[in-house]
C-alpha cells in the first residue's frame, strides 16, 4: 500500500486584468490602454486594448511583412518585460502594432542589450476598429527560461499622437521620470 495521495489536478491559469496609466500629462479621457495577462505553464498570452474613439495615437501602417526591427519604441509600441524575481537579467519584448516586433535580452539594468537570439519569430494577432486596436500575444516561455519559474512583469506601452508627442504607460510608474526597466516597476507575478 501506498502513502501517496493522487496528483491533485494543475490549477486553472489565472487571468490578471490590467489597465496602464499615463507617466504625464494627463491623456484625454477618451484614450484608455488595458487588458488582460495570463500564464499557463510555459505559455505566456497577454491581450492589450488601446481604447482610442477619437483616433488620437498615431498607429504604425500595417506591415507587409512583420519581422524583427530595432527601436520600435521611437512610436507607437506595446511592451512587456519580464524577469526572473531576485535575478539580475530581464527581457524587453516590444509589439508594434504594425505588426513588427523584438525581443532583448538584458543582462542588468539598462545594460547588455541584445536581440534574443532563441526567439526567430513572435507572431501576434493584430485587430483594429473605430474604437481603437486589440494586440495579442501567446508568448513560449520555454525559449526563455526553465519551466516553472515566477516571473515578475511590467507591462507598458509608449504611445505616440499625430503631432509627435510621445505618452509612456505603465502599471507602475516608481520613478521621477517614465523609466520602464525599474524593476520595482515589475508589479505583476505570474
Amino acid at each position: 500500500m501506498s502513502d501517496a495521495s493522487p496528483a491533485s489536478p494543475l490549477p486553472a491559469a489565472e487571468v490578471q486584468v490590467f489597465a496602464l496609466h499615463c507617466f504625464s500629462p494627463p491623456p484625454p479621457s477618451s484614450l484608455a490602454l488595458g487588458g488582460s495577462v495570463t500564464r499557463d505553464g510555459d505559455r505566456l498570452q497577454i491581450h492589450y486594448r488601446l481604447q482610442d474613439p477619437g483616433g488620437l495615437v498615431r498607429l504604425p501602417p500595417p506591415a507587409g511583412q512583420p519581422r524583427r526591427r530595432d527601436e520600435l519604441w521611437t512610436t507607437t509600441c506595446l511592451e512587456l518585460f519580464l524577469a526572473e524575481p531576485g535575478a539580475a537579467p530581464y527581457w524587453e519584448v516590444n509589439l508594434s502594432p504594425g505588426g513588427d516586433w523584438n525581443v532583448y535580452r538584458l543582462s542588468a539594468y539598462r545594460q547588455g542589450l541584445a536581440a534574443d537570439p532563441a526567439i526567430t519569430a513572435l507572431p501576434f494577432a493584430i485587430g483594429r476598429d473605430a474604437s481603437g486596436l486589440d494586440l495579442r500575444l501567446s508568448l513560449d516561455l520555454a525559449a526563455l527560461l526553465p519551466a516553472g519559474r515566477p516571473l515578475d512583469l511590467a507591462i507598458t506601452a509608449v504611445l505616440e499622437d499625430h503631432e509627435g508627442q510621445m505618452s509612456y504607460w505603465a502599471l507602475a510608474h516608481p520613478g521621477p521620470e517614465a523609466d520602464f526597466h525599474r524593476r520595482d516597476g515589475f508589479v505583476v507575478r505570474v
